[in-house]
């Protein structure tokens, strides 16, 4: 069985605030790891009221503290909104507050609107299209630092943080092959050019010093309950952060809605089942053979797993059922 990691957008579910949120996060990072999964990642978004994961290294720093085996990164860090200096600061101290534990995922988009990201960058001159050449700086800071080197990262210089690239297309599979680094495909929410960008990459893939071979991860969405109704309704909390942020209005995560797919017009319907098409629904036997086929006609080498899941103790019930399922091995 493939590893199985943890996607977290420390969701802010309809009638809870922030601070709940990051509760919810460091328990659910502890109960993952207690349940054998890999890694717990968390990923950059600004100005939305329903993820809570914006200031993305400090929370990386709190999961990790209140880890102990467990690896903890980006999922990623948007790299176009900072200088890649800073990032390797904050990634250098956090390996080494955490040696051994620390991924950085990097991705080109904004994680934000256009205004937004005004706000974070103060200016727009930055070009997403830099973004090879700010991984490739980046990398450098991490490096060993040269004689008579005038700036180091500090810390960050010589820490061995290792880099993924992340994407949603062709882009950023043929980057991460061409610098050999693993990559991690956004198929939870975007799956459309999913087969065509892992092709992309695997054969494109040179190795390099971080990396010999082409590895690949993928984003699937898991709603697993003890039955496949149970599941179903989960489900429909998703569903509906979808519609409304595609229709303009994102807020927090409401709660499960029964009936909720006859509501739906025709293009909201394809809308979800475009966007969504990267999930398991259901009990543990019907999520294993639907993850098991998944696996076959991709090739994954490990899945990054997200469950946006109202209620937080069905969410820790969730990631229970899947790592059953999958057999996981349980911590110590």
């Amino acid at each position: 069985m493939i590893p199985l990691s943890i996607l977290d957008l420390a969701p802010v579910p309809q009638g809870t605030d922030v601070s709940r949120a990051l509760a919810n996060t460091i328990d659910l990072a502890r109960h993952a790891e207690d349940l054998g999964y890999s890694r717990y990642w968390l990923a950059e978004h600004h100005n939305m009221l329903g993820i809570a994961s914006a200031a993305t290294a400090v929370l990386i720093g709190a999961v990790a503290a209140a880890t102990r085996t467990i690896r903890v990164g980006a999922g990623g860090v948007m790299l176009p909104n900072h200088a890649p200096l800073v990032i390797a600061e904050q990634f250098g101290t956090l390996a080494a507050l955490h040696p051994g534990r620390i991924d950085l995922g990097l991705g080109r988009a904004p994680g934000s609107d256009q205004a937004t990201a005004q706000a974070l960058r103060r200016t727009l001159s930055g070009d997403i299209d830099a973004f090879p050449q700010d991984v490739m700086e980046l990398m450098h800071w991490f490096a060993p630092a040269e004689p008579g080197q005038r700036i180091i990262a500090n810390p960050g210089e010589g820490q061995d943080v290792p880099i993924w690239i992340l994407g949603s297309s062709t882009y950023g599979a043929q980057l991460a092959a061409h610098l050999g680094l693993p990559y991690a495909f956004a198929s939870h929410f975007a799956p459309g050019e999913m087969m065509r960008a892992i092709q992309v990459y695997r054969d494109g893939f040179r190795p390099s010093e971080r990396l010999a071979a082409p590895y690949v991860m993928l984003g699937y969405n898991v709603f697993a309950a003890e039955t496949d109704d149970a599941a179903v309704l989960l489900f429909t909390s998703l569903q509906q952060a979808f519609v409304n942020l595609r229709s303009g209005r994102p807020g927090k995560l409401p709660p499960p809605r029964a009936g909720y797919g006859e509501t739906l017009s025709g293009p909201e319907r394809a809308m979800i089942d475009q966007a969504l098409a990267c999930s398991a629904v259901g009990s543990a036997a019907t999520v294993r053979a639907r993850i098991e086929e998944f696996v076959a006609r991709t090739g994954a080498d490990e899945l990054m797993v997200t469950s946006q899941i109202w209620d937080h103790d069905a969410r820790r019930r969730s990631l229970a059922v899947l790592a059953g399922a999958w057999g996981l091995p349980a911590s110590d």
